[in-house]
């Protein structure tokens, strides 16, 4: 698991060491360098994530899951009344389309194969949404949903391996997110150091 390894450093280091001490564009530098393991990986693995012949499963299935997880959370943002239209531009729901693409990448074809590689085909999904959810850590909100919302992903990926349904899914949820929930619930979002910081 060499580059899952590598991911998961870089993505910790970042948060809990890089992020409280330097400038807020390094981020950029760390999710480079998590695109390039990614990469690196999906080319020794001949493995792209657009597998011919599972788009349309994997989209019915992504969009079951979706419509399950979003009512859940429209549910529990309407009982608390937080209700709000995040003001985005066209320029912000692209970034984070491509953001939840990059998240995928990273999730399915890393993550997700070389925890299957060096355990099971089951265990590896859990496995993987492990490792995703411990990098949303300490916030609370945020490593549960991640862990849940991952390890249906991951499921449907290892059945469908085809990344643009689950991007989409993942933008959409996020989207849903901020706009059924306050900050104080979501922890702003934040992970790692930041995260303590902000309470």
């Amino acid at each position: 698991m060499i580059f899952s390894v590598a991911i998961v450093a870089t993505v910790l280091a970042y948060t809990w060491w890089l992020a409280p001490v330097t400038p807020r564009s390094t981020a950029v530098v760390a999710g480079a360098i998590v695109l390039a393991l990614a990469l690196v990986r999906a080319w020794r693995a001949h493995e792209w994530g657009v597998a011919r012949g599972h788009f349309a499963r994997s989209l019915l299935l992504t969009s079951i899951f979706t419509a399950a997880e979003a009512a859940v959370l429209l549910a529990a943002g309407s009982s608390r009344h937080r209700w709000h239209t995040p003001s985005l531009t066209a320029a912000d729901i692209g970034l984070l389309l491509l953001w939840a693409l990059g998240q995928q990448f990273a999730l399915q074809i890393t993550l997700l194969r070389e925890a299957q590689a060096s355990s099971s085909r089951t265990a590896g999904i859990l496995i993987a949404a492990a490792l995703f959810a411990a990098l949303h850590v300490p916030n609370p909100f945020l490593t549960t949903v991640t862990f849940v919302a991952a390890l249906v992903w991951c499921a449907i990926y290892d059945r469908h391996p085809h990344l643009i349904p689950l991007a989409l899914s993942h933008a959409l949820l996020t989207l849903i997110v901020l706009s059924a929930f306050d900050g104080a619930t979501t922890g702003h979002l934040r992970v790692g150091a930041a995260y303590l910081a902000s309470r």
